[in-house]
């Protein structure tokens, strides 16, 4: 729902007035300071952890989420040193579970090629660094943090709610919000408004403008989600890959998880995409297709109760903050899944932002300003670098792909020559919590 012309696009940067305090003096009540309220929007990694940056801050976050309960489960992603830093910071790495496999000579991943024949190649987990997780996994840490049991201040999550209208003043923004089950909508005044809904964040659209101003085509498609088993004949903590000229299949084996598959493509055509079911529009464009990899997870698609099927994109924006609305993680900058950052950025995003008020008492523009200033190298880089990761995960010609494996392979011997050298079996890295 759009604003009213008057409050519908609030520029880009603000000058006056500086969101200070009145009088510079924090707000009393009965002799007690009041603590400083920001309305959450979103409940996944950019969403929980900007909510527990802020409450270690001193504010009290209220996060909203559209859905009715908290999802759990995902697809895999990696955690790279930045996001494993940011879990710290955000004090959750005791609640982080990570399921790398033990590495072995030869290495744990394995690339068909057009006869079917699987080759070693140089995996992501084949080397130090990433930590395998599931998105579920980093989300049920954070969600520890916030509500479990002997939190001493747990943060307020209200589910099938959704923000309606967003209207700035001086001393804060006020806030209709609607609740799905009842239809009820009240107002209500935040100090801050955190975006953390999304690619297509509905924050962003409210305050900033439409999607097609921010919203990067890269003229691709995913689709990801958990197998039951793995393909037949690999093992349980095999990842394999089959990488073709503008299209790509990948399955990731866990040390103690069900692997998960991701189906990437590229396309001219996004609409088309979507103009009927998915399962035979992923059978059209894999035609040809005809390798083990691939059969089992068209197979398994058929039965998978949670799916990610989606254009990609890359949200680019010249500002993230807009007078007391903030963006955060893929509302603000999405990276892409071809990045690999994306769970690590949103992580480093929202203690930052705890960090950033926390030093900025008093002037919130201060916080924004410093908090951005901070981060925005660290994104473009990623962003810039997403491009060519791509190439890894779905080649775009021929060419490329040839290129791909000549490069993989002769990394591949560089890293396992001196991963030999060092031990024969590299242990996981050191961020793993109870496992779940």
């Amino acid at each position: 729902m759009r604003l009213p012309e008057a409050t519908e696009r609030l520029p880009a940067k603000r000058h006056e007035p500086r969101l200070r305090h009145r009088n510079n003096q924090p707000d009393q009540e009965e002799g007690n300071t009041m603590q400083k309220r920001a309305l959450v929007v979103g409940l996944g990694i950019a969403g929980m952890s900007a909510a527990i940056g802020l409450r270690r801050a001193g504010w009290t976050p209220v996060i909203i989420e559209r859905a009715a309960e908290r999802r759990t489960g995902g697809y895999f992603i990696f955690l790279f040193p930045e996001g494993r830093q940011a879990a710290a910071d955000l004090g959750i790495a005791d609640h982080l579970h990570t399921r790398n496999p033990a590495w072995k000579e030869g290495g744990n991943t394995w690339a068909l090629d057009r006869r079917g024949n699987p080759k070693p190649e140089l995996g992501f987990l084949d080397q130090p660094g990433p930590a395998a997780v599931l998105r579920g996994d980093i989300e049920a840490a954070l969600w520890q943090s916030i509500t479990g049991d002997g939190v001493e201040d747990p943060v307020e999550v209200r589910f099938a709610t959704t923000p309606i209208e967003i209207i700035q003043g001086v001393d804060g923004v006020q806030v209709l919000l609607e609740n799905a089950g009842s239809g009820a909508r009240y107002r209500e005044t935040f100090d801050l408004v955190v975006g953390a809904d999304g690619l297509r964040s509905t924050v962003r659209r409210m305050v900033f403008g439409p999607d097609e101003d921010y919203l990067t085509d890269w003229n691709a498609m995913v689709c990801a989600f958990q197998l039951k088993e793995h393909v037949p004949s690999f093992a349980p903590t095999d990842t394999v890959v089959v990488p073709r000229a503008g299209r790509a299949a990948w399955v990731f084996g866990f040390a103690d998880h069900a692997p998960t598959t991701l189906l990437t493509y590229r396309t001219d055509d996004i609409q088309k995409q979507f103009s009927g079911p998915r399962i035979e529009q992923l059978r059209s464009v894999y035609s040809g297709m005809d390798d083990p990899v691939v059969r089992h997870i068209l197979d398994s698609l058929e039965d998978a109760p949670d799916v990610l099927f989606d254009s990609v994109h890359q949200v680019k924006m010249p500002r993230w903050s807009s007078g007391r609305v903030v963006l955060l993680g893929d509302a603000a900058w999405c990276l892409t899944t071809y990045s690999g950052m994306g769970a690590s950025a949103s992580l480093c995003g929202g203690a930052a932002l705890g960090k950033a008020v926390q030093e900025h008492p008093d002037d919130l523009d201060d916080a924004l300003n410093a908090w951005e200033t901070g981060l925005r190298p660290f994104i473009t880089e990623q962003q810039r670098t997403a491009k060519i990761k791509q190439q890894r995960f779905v080649p775009s010609s021929k060419p490329a792909a040839a290129l791909r494996a000549l490069v993989l392979g002769v990394a591949r011997r560089i890293v396992h020559r001196r991963l030999v050298a060092e031990s024969s079996e590299r242990p996981a890295p050191v961020v793993s919590g109870t496992a779940r």
